[in-house]
């Protein structure tokens, strides 16, 4: 099976939560503006039960309104896909019919070291063993740090990864230092000059105010030991979350600043819609997204691919 019918299989309980309640999509748009307004309230009653959220929705409904397509599901295809793209020139260049194609090129980060945050529970560590086999067969040398010592077996479990990757992996003792752990991985990354370091991080400590200091203290000592970075800073969430994974998104932004975020479990969820409010609201851009528990199920998130396969529209490629 392809990763796009994986996508599609993926998102079918989104897809069908918005085909029972907004109907036929498939409708001549004037039409429905004029005649059917039923169909535009049925639709904005779907997307918020997809958790696009109330304000994107009405943007969506307003782009769909000025829309020039000929029929409902062209426009929506084309309004959610521009919610999708945070950043506005990139926005306006599909505006204008170009359609760059996050899957074609690889999802290069910013600089060498890749901090990974995200409550427990979210896939993690996880998704950092497959985002190092993602950058292994890109050619790039890839360190692991298992700085998530608050949680038992979490550094043995990035271990196992590494070893069967092969890929380094810098650990400490369980209940130790997590800051301890980073700071002598970024240094041997340095000292090395490995392409890529990911970090692991705690995702509970007794508090989420003790949780978000341990934040900052990791970053600040990856700083020291490797000036400038982490660059990077990628937060996991898990799509079945909806609404609740947001308001976690918007803590951790708070705390250490987002450069992307890394969606899981989107074939678990109705709530498929959250992937908008994420990008509106924060103003970061989704890298990558997963769909199965397979190395190869973690893929570089392309807005224009995933609406397809959302509402289940085949698209010729460019």
């Amino acid at each position: 099976m392809s990763w796009l019918d994986r996508l599609r299989q993926g998102l079918s309980k989104t897809r069908q939560q918005i085909n029972d309640t907004a109907g036929d999509l498939g409708t001549d748009l004037r039409e429905t503006l004029t005649t059917r307004l039923d169909s535009i309230e049925d639709l904005e009653y779907a997307l918020i039960a997809a958790d696009v959220g109330r304000a994107a929705t009405e943007e969506i409904l307003a782009d769909i309104r000025a829309s020039h397509k000929s029929n409902l599901q062209d426009a929506l295809m084309e309004a959610l896909t521009l919610q999708l793209e945070p950043d506005l020139r990139r926005a306006q260049f599909r505006q204008l019919g170009f359609t760059p194609d996050a899957r074609r090129t690889v999802v290069d980060p910013r600089g060498h070291v890749v901090m990974v945050i995200g409550v427990n529970g979210v896939g993690k560590t996880t998704t950092i063993a497959k985002l190092g086999e993602y950058y292994l067969g890109r050619g790039r040398s890839v360190m692991f740090a298992a700085g998530d010592t608050f949680r038992a077996a979490a550094g043995a479990q990035l271990g196992v990864w590494g070893e069967r990757l092969g890929i380094p992996v810098v650990g400490g003792p369980e209940g130790g230092d997590p800051a301890a752990v980073a700071y002598d991985a970024a240094a041997a990354r340095a000292a090395r000059g490995t392409d890529l370091l990911f970090v692991d991080t705690a995702g509970r400590l007794h508090t989420k105010h003790n949780l978000m200091e341990e934040l900052k203290k990791v970053r600040r000592v990856v700083d020291k030991a490797d000036p400038g970075e982490p660059a990077d800073v990628w937060l996991v969430l898990d799509a079945v979350t909806g609404q609740n994974g947001l308001a976690q998104a918007k803590k951790f932004h708070e705390a250490t600043p987002l450069t992307g975020v890394i969606v899981t479990k989107l074939d678990g969820t109705a709530k498929g819609g959250i992937l908008i409010p994420i990008v509106r609201e924060l103003g970061v851009p989704i890298k990558f997204i997963g769909v199965g528990e397979g190395a190869h199920d973690l893929q570089p998130f392309d807005p224009r691919e995933f609406v397809r396969a959302l509402l289940d529209v085949d698209v010729p490629r460019d």
